[in-house]
């Protein structure tokens, strides 16, 4: 090679390594654009700084009003996008349903569940288990007369509680979650638990605790940097509350093992026991003892503690607003009179229906519903979001949208309500979500939801507990993966 040769080529090279500093600015400039903007993150713990550790959907709309409907945001190391507003979390959730129906791997829920079940679950595993799942739910009578029947009957069990504290104070939590779970246990189980059982008050605490802590600021900690679990106390109390919740069930279905008739069966769980002998020779392993344990599971938290919390809600919010209750009390003596309320009722009381639909609104239960995760690469609104990336759907922007509420932070059931006062439909009421990934469990907890609440609200009056007035109820949420009230007390004295 002569020397000419050789400074051709160094002068060819230095000319394309020039070109690649000239484009590389343009490259990254442009590559920014189309990547959904966001605060600036911090080496490792990225914009850990400025999150609300313990409302951090707070942070996330205040975000919003400076970045928009669509912004990056990094917790610890890891680039989450969130997505927010009516318009934008329809579009994602329905038009780019496939596109952001993964469920997120987030290290607490995959800790617990290992992929396994159906809230927290991948792939092709989620869709085996939903469909079974969905199939199932409707043949124990999700949705039919047959669980009507069941929440009548649970009803009236609340019902004596309620009088037997003879118009004094007491507080709703524990029972409202064992009389809402028992429905869920019914079709589950096949049979109902009583009130006082302690295995039964013992699974609903461990539900209910880890509900708690898996919103707290020490697992969020841990989601961020899970290298700090054995440092994080919380982190291992959900692991032990999980191990013994996993072992009651699986006690259960062993129980039903040695029952189990493929001719009779009588819950959820010999249903999938029997779907478990159908498919033993088939590839794939679906129906094992780990996703029944983890689908049980899920069922019985996603069926008892939003339904509760939400009624929970719905008496509080009675009592902050006595006059709303007393349209409510009209409503249904106008209607039902002194007989038992029905499903059939609903469509006869448009007023009753829109407080209810309001307290859902208003109640907030899933702020940030449960992350999502890219399937592929999209490009959303002008920007380009990589497969993989973890992505909050603030349904808390959804719920209160100033372009969709005229009164987005105030209890009104007029959203719900024509000039006219008939019942209708909002669409950006969105507490179920929406697309793939929707709330198995929508059609049970509409029920459950309008049953309980007019049988409660034909019996009583809900005022505070002496000493405290309706203007000095605290609507404040607890804090928690879901909301639910502040602990506080009620009196229910009889309406008549």
């Amino acid at each position: 090679m002569s020397v000419f040769d050789l400074l051709s080529i160094l002068s060819g090279l230095s000319l394309i390594f020039m070109f690649i500093l000239n484009i590389k600015p343009t490259l990254t400039k442009n590559f920014k654009r189309h990547s959904p903007p966001g605060p600036r993150p911090l080496p490792v713990i990225g914009n850990l700084h400025i999150l609300n550790l313990k409302r951090p959907y707070q942070t996330m709309l205040k975000l919003s009003q400076k970045y928009g409907s669509i912004f990056s945001f990094n917790m610890g190391p890891k680039k989450v996008v969130v997505l927010c507003g009516y318009e934008t979390v329809k579009d994602a959730l329905v038009t780019y349903s496939e596109q952001f129906g993964e469920r997120a791997h987030v290290p607490i829920f995959e800790k617990i569940f290992e992929g396994k079940g159906i809230v927290f679950s991948h792939g092709e595993n989620w869709k085996i288990i939903r469909r079974f799942s969905l199939t199932t739910l409707r043949n124990f009578g999700m949705g039919k007369r047959a669980i009507e029947e069941r929440i009548v009957e649970e009803c009236q069990h609340l019902i004596q509680v309620f009088e037997s504290h003879q118009g004094k104070p007491f507080e709703t939590n524990t029972i409202m979650n064992a009389s809402v779970a028992n429905i869920i246990v019914s079709i589950l189980f096949g049979n109902r638990f009583n009130y006082q059982d302690p295995q039964f008050l013992r699974l609903l605490h461990l539900i209910g605790e880890n509900v708690r802590l898996a919103g707290g600021p020490s697992i969020m900690l841990f989601n961020m940097f899970p290298v700090l679990g054995f440092l994080l106390q919380d982190h291992k109390t959900v692991l032990k509350n999980r191990d013994e919740l996993f072992s009651f069930i699986r006690m259960t279905f062993l129980n039903h093992l040695q029952k189990l008739d493929k001719n009779d069966q009588r819950s959820f769980i010999d249903a999938f026991l029997i779907r478990q002998q159908e498919e033993k020779d088939k590839p794939g392993d679906y129906f094992n003892n780990d996703n029944l344990v983890a689908l049980v599971t899920n069922l019985f938290t996603a069926g008892t503690e939003t339904t509760a919390s939400t009624l929970r809600w719905g008496i509080l919010l009675m009592m902050k607003y006595p006059e709303i209750q007393k349209k409510v009390h009209n409503e249904i003596a106008k209607v039902v009179g002194s007989a038992q309320p029905r499903i059939e009722h609903r469509t006869q009381m448009p007023y009753t229906d829109a407080v209810i639909h309001e307290i859902q609104r208003f109640a907030n239960i899933l702020p940030m519903s449960v992350s999502r995760e890219t399937t592929k690469d999209v490009i959303f609104k002008n920007y380009y979001i990589p497969k993989g990336t973890e992505t909050i759907i603030l349904l808390t922007s959804v719920l209160q949208d100033q372009t969709q509420w005229e009164k987005p932070y105030s209890f009104n059931p007029q959203h719900f309500l024509t000039v006219e006062g008939k019942f209708v439909k909002r669409d950006a009421f969105l507490p179920f979500s929406a697309g793939w990934r929707m709330c198995a469990g929508e059609s049970l907890a509409k029920m459950e939801l309008f049953l309980f609440f007019t049988s409660l609200l034909q019996k009583f009056i809900f005022h505070p507990p002496p000493g405290v007035s309706n203007m000095d109820l605290d609507l404040t949420p607890d804090i928690g993966f879901t909301l639910r009230p502040m602990p506080h007390k009620i009196c229910a004295l009889p309406y008549s």
